[in-house]
């Protein structure tokens, strides 16, 4: 990898991270949120009709936040391995990654052949 695709992909996992960051802080005070309006005791959202009970947006928003949790630690593998001069490079073959398939998937760590294979 060229330094300047090294350079691309180096901001494209911080701002990924960023972005992980900032959608975890929403999510996490959406939860608070629903949290405290699950104690309050007038509320009877199981028999609204009209909109999703308060436990059905917990599942939801707690789901999103796992995600999000996940997503997290495989963007700070990629960029420890990033760090370590090991990124792009196919933890199966050892051949390099594709430069497009990083920009797609910035945590990736098989290239497309061992990826297929795996069955990932």
């Amino acid at each position: 990898m060229d330094d300047a695709h090294r350079a691309e992909l180096g901001e494209l996992l911080r701002e990924r991270r960023a972005s992980v960051e900032e959608t975890l802080v929403v999510l996490t005070s959406d939860l608070e949120a629903l949290a405290a309006a699950r104690t309050d005791s007038t509320a009877d959202d199981e028999h609204d009709p009209e909109g999703v009970t308060l436990s059905g947006e917990w599942s939801r928003l707690e789901g999103l936040r796992v995600q999000q949790e996940r997503e997290r630690t495989a963007l700070d593998a990629a960029i420890a391995r990033w760090d370590a001069g090991d990124y792009g490079v196919c933890k199966s073959c050892g051949r390099p990654i594709p430069v497009g398939r990083l920009r797609v998937r910035p945590m990736a760590t098989l290239c497309v052949s061992c990826a297929e294979r795996a069955g990932v």
